[in-house]
This record gives structure tokens, sequence and C-alpha cells, in this order.
């Protein structure tokens, strides 16, 4: 019996020219990967593995210098440079901001571009224009037109990615961009930008390998965002960090706004998939009520930074009417299209998904959790292997049952080092090799009255939404 087996001619091409250009590049004085006509699934795989990727291979990918951002952006002609924009750093915190202040900003009627990342289950989740991904085909044409400077520069994946951003939000001619800092902020690649403002959520322990091991050190690498006389909100005061801000504003002639003596949050409630929040706005002393579709109490301190933020708009030419920023923050789902930040998916048993992953992401879960009624927790998690993951296991709970995985990335720490790593710490459960075994066991041991909550990498989160909404990227 004769088997055929059918390979698309476009499939052969390409895994030739990558043949040539992996192997023999360095004999060549040109390398061509579109000398075909490339599909939008094939310039992922393009960019995922010819492109050093922070996210999935570590301080390897890590470029500590702007050097290719300027150059990207110079061959694409400076599209940063006709932006305006508010450009957001902090440890934990950021993502959610970016997004409520672009709803709000799309609700106000401006055309509003937001670029974040990492993304959960679709590449372009990071580059977003009134909530509308970047289109398939923009993806494709613009890594076409790029090629020549990738080969040259061999710039890292995200630094490709923050270019892709500023040029669709220069070709579509947005009135504002929140750009979010994808690691510290002064070497950063986002920070070739001149914003019209400035946001520091908040400063903890994360990538303590490359930013510093003092929380001054790290506060210094974000504060590197601090721009000549463009104002700056910083979210959350720490004695440790203070100073820091002060400092930089100070030698930059910033205005310097804390978010803490501009709003605070006299009391909230959840329910019915709506945190509900009282805000006292403090040098008018008015009880301003809020409802945000984001679940998290954390989100306490982030609304007063995002308050903070869109007072001061208007002195920037952007005004921003009352029922644009209730309408806005009611709805930062359907606007902006974010998640994994104290998602609900389901109920009886309920299913909760936050992309916490370091000490203080995970503290503040916990806490929520502990006060939602529930017989049994039920945690699925994995790690990267630079995190410092003991630290962060010292914060779980003991009764809790735990489903230890990992996701499909070399960067993944594996699963049974992780068990033992958690048994270590007097955690007890099981450990699988593959996200989706662990996910199928906590659904068969979950009574209706449990919690699962999966959290800990981004990756794991990823393969969830995958898992439970296929073909994202088709």
């Amino acid at each position: 019996m004769m088997i055929y087996i059918i390979i698309p001619i476009n499939y052969i091409l390409y895994y030739f020219i990558f043949y040539i250009n992996q192997y023999l590049s360095p004999y060549l004085s040109h390398t061509y990967y579109f000398l075909i006509a490339m599909t939008y699934p094939e310039t992922l795989q393009y960019l995922y593995q010819q492109l050093p990727m922070f996210t999935r291979q570590g301080a390897a990918a890590y470029k500590p210098n702007l050097d290719n951002t300027l150059a990207l952006c110079k061959a694409l002609g400076n599209p940063e440079k006709k932006l305006k924009c508010i450009h957001i750093a902090g440890t934990n915190g950021k993502g959610s901001c970016s997004h409520m202040l672009a709803a709000v900003l799309k609700e106000a009627g401006y055309k509003t571009g937001l670029y974040t990342s990492p993304h959960i289950a679709d590449f372009r989740e990071r580059i977003r224009i009134n909530g509308e991904k970047i289109p398939k085909n923009k993806v494709v044409g613009f890594t076409e037109k790029i090629q020549t400077s990738i080969q040259t520069l061999q710039p890292s994946f995200f630094e490709t990615t923050v270019a892709m951003a500023f040029s669709h939000f220069a070709e579509e001619q947005v009135d504002i961009a929140i750009i979010e800092t994808g690691l510290g902020g002064l070497l950063d690649s986002t920070n070739v930008i001149e914003p019209i403002l400035s946001i520091i959520t908040n400063i903890s322990f994360d990538h303590t390998d490359l930013l510093g091991k003092e929380l001054s050190d790290i506060a210094s690498q974000k504060a590197g965002i601090i721009k000549p006389e463009i104002p700056v909100i910083i979210g959350e005061k720490r004695p440790e960090t203070n100073f820091v801000f002060t400092q930089k504003a100070s030698d930059e002639n910033s205005r310097l706004i804390w978010a803490e003596e501009e709003y605070q949050v006299t009391q909230s409630q959840l329910e019915n998939q709506q945190l509900s929040i009282w805000l006292l706005a403090t040098k008018s002393q008015q009880i301003i009520p809020l409802s945000l579709d984001l679940l998290g109490q954390y989100q306490h301190k982030n609304i007063c930074t995002v308050m903070t933020a869109l007072s001061l708009l208007p002195q920037l030419h952007f005004p921003i009417s009352e029922i644009a920023i209730q309408n806005g923050l009611r709805q930062v789902k359907k606007q902006t299209g974010l998640r994994g930040r104290f998602d609900i998916l389901q109920q009886s048993p309920t299913l909760i998904t936050d992309v916490a992953h370091n000490e203080a992401g995970i503290r503040m879960v916990l806490e929520q959790i502990n006060k939602l009624p529930h017989h049994t927790l039920h945690i699925i998690t994995g790690f990267v292997k630079d995190k410092d993951v003991q630290q962060v296991l010292s914060l779980f709970p003991a009764q809790a049952t735990y489903y230890f995985t990992q996701a499909q990335i070399p960067r993944a720490l594996p699963y049974d080092e992780l068990q033992s790593l958690a048994e270590s710490k007097g955690l007890r459960g099981q450990s699988f090799p593959s996200v989706l075994s662990a996910f199928e066991q906590a659904q068969k041991n979950a009574n209706k009255q449990d919690i699962i909550l999966i959290t800990g990498s981004f990756f794991i989160l990823e393969e969830i939404y995958n898992l439970l909404e296929p073909e994202n990227e088709d």
C-alpha cells in the first residue's frame, strides 16, 4: 500500500529558505525570508523562532540599550515622533491601568492606540486601536517591510513589536496612544517616546536579576521613563523608593503627583461581575461612585492612579466627561479585550484566572480568594525558571490542593522541580507535564462549592485560554 503525503509547496519553500538563513547566512551577504509571500501563521512562526523573545527565553533575549529600537524607528521614518503618548511603567498594575485609560479615552471619542505585553492567547492583543487588534495583514506587511532591518540589526522580538506598534498607530493617525513598558523603564524599548504624561504604578520585587536586588534600584530603572518637564504620576508611595522619584522628577523639572494624595477608596463591594468602588477626591472631598468590570481588589490602588491621570488629561488637551469615565470603567474588558485579571470564567465550581506571578501580585490575589465563600481551593500553577519561586510559594496556603505544571516553552520551570520546591514549603499536590492534564484533573476533583485558581506564568494562562477559546490565531 502506498501512502501519499501532501505538503503545500509554500511550506516546502519556506523551510528551504529557513534552512538557508539558519545555517548558511554567515556565508551570505544577504538573507531572504520573504522570497515568497508569507501567510500570517508563517510570519508569526518567523517572529517567534528567529527573534530573541524574553518571555520565552529570559535574560538571553534582553537588550539593555535602545539602539535597535532607535534604528528600527529611523528606518520607518520615526513614527514614534508622530504620536501623543501616555507612558506607563511599574511592577504590577501597569496592564490594568493601561486598559482602563484606553477604555475611557475610547469612550470619550478619541481614537486610542494601546500597546501592552505580553499577550495571553493572541499575538495581536499587544497592539490595538479602539479595542480592535492589529489586522493580520498589517503584521505580515510590516514584517515584510522591515526584513532588511531585521537581518541587519538582529533585534529582539520585543524591539520589533514595539516598532510595529508605533508604525501601526502612526499610519492610523491615532489621537493618543497608551504605551506600556515591557521590562523596567530606562532601557525598555518603549522608552524612545516623548510622552505627554508618564505613570509609574508601583514598585515591588520582580526581575531582580536584571533590574536590581533593592527596591531603590528597581525604582531607578522605572524612573527612567520620567522625561524633562513632562508630568509624572506615582501610583503608590513606599519609603524605600519615594526619594528616587522625587530626585528624578526634580532633576527633570517634572511635576510629580502622588496618586495616594489625590484619591482614596473609602468602600468597595463585589457583586454580579462588577466591583463597585466609592472614591474620595481628597482635595474636593467629593465621593465618586464607580463600577468596574475588573474584579480584583488590587484595582483599589490602580483606580486611584487612573483617576489621577484622567483628572490631569484635560490640562493636556484631552478633556474627558464624567459619563465617559463611568461608561469606560464599567466595560474595560469589552472595550479593550483585557483578560487574566481576576477573571471569573465559570461557576460551580468557580474558575478564576489571574496573571499574578510575583510576590506582591500573588499576595493580593490570595487575599481576595480568602474572602470568597468556598469549600476547597484548587490551585493550578507554573512558573518560569528565573523567578524567585521559593519566595512566591511561601505565600500559598498549605490547605489548598495543588496541580503543579509547566507551559510548553524553554523558559518554563519543570513541573517536577516546581513540585519539589513546593513540598519544601509544605504544599502538597500532584505534578502534571501539561497544563491540559492539570486542568482536566482539577475539573474532575473540584466540587460545585470549590474554587479553581489558575495563576503563575502568563504562559500557563495562554494555554488555558487557548484551550477554552481555540483558534485565536488561525
